[in-house]
């Protein structure tokens, strides 16, 4: 297998996807790491305003037996740059609203049909975001696979409950002050200083 060295936000996240899954997972969900699904960047079109129903791509999704994890990335470099500390943007937090809705609703209806979906929710999704749902085409298409292949996996899940926001953050050198998160945010803290060459991660 080739030698690959990755550098920034998206190289370390998929290192540790490869790598460090057990750190993601909640102390009380003892799924083993060969038993977790993970989708990478999985994109749901571009963030979008009020008139389009897409809202953007996560960094991962990470599922397991019991739970499902909706993952933004950041690492230390992008904090050196910035005085606000709070890493999160408001159109982010909103992307992990939006999805959990659609998660949840789809599994209390358990419609396998997603015009039947469309056609019973989507009035309710425009007045709590003030977006058209997604009705057709290949976000339509793209957002029902990822669904059902979600739910299909984590055989345990039964609601909002079981829906964790995880914000990542990456350092390779001390930290002298954790970054802000959302309150509904986990924050993850990994050491890849044992992992780079230069400041290019092995994957």
């Amino acid at each position: 297998m080739a030698k690959i060295l990755g550098y920034g936000e998206d190289s370390l996240t998929l290192w540790m996807l490869r790598h460090h899954i057990p750190m993601i997972l909640d102390g009380d969900d003892k799924t083993l790491e060969s038993d977790c699904l993970v989708f990478y960047r999985p994109s749901f079109g571009r963030s979008g305003g009020s008139g389009s129903p897409e809202f953007g791509e996560f960094d991962a999704i990470v599922a397991s037996l019991k739970k499902i994890y909706l993952i933004e990335s950041k690492w230390d470099n992008l904090l050196a740059s910035k005085s606000e500390k709070n890493l999160v943007r408001p159109v982010q937090g909103l992307r992990h609203q939006i999805f959990s809705w659609y998660i949840t609703h789809w599994k209390e209806k358990h419609v396998q049909n997603w015009k039947e979906f469309v056609d019973e929710e989507g009035q309710n999704f425009k007045r709590k975001f003030n977006k058209p749902i997604a009705s057709s085409g290949l976000l339509a298409q793209n957002l029902e696979f990822v669904l059902k292949t979600l739910l299909e996996h984590c055989r345990k899940f039964s609601g909002e409950q079981n829906i964790k926001n995880v914000l990542v953050f990456f350092y390779k050198e001390r930290l002298d002050a954790l970054p802000i998160k959302p309150e509904d945010f986990t924050l993850v803290t990994i050491d890849y200083s044992q992992d780079i060459t230069g400041n290019f991660v092995r994957m």
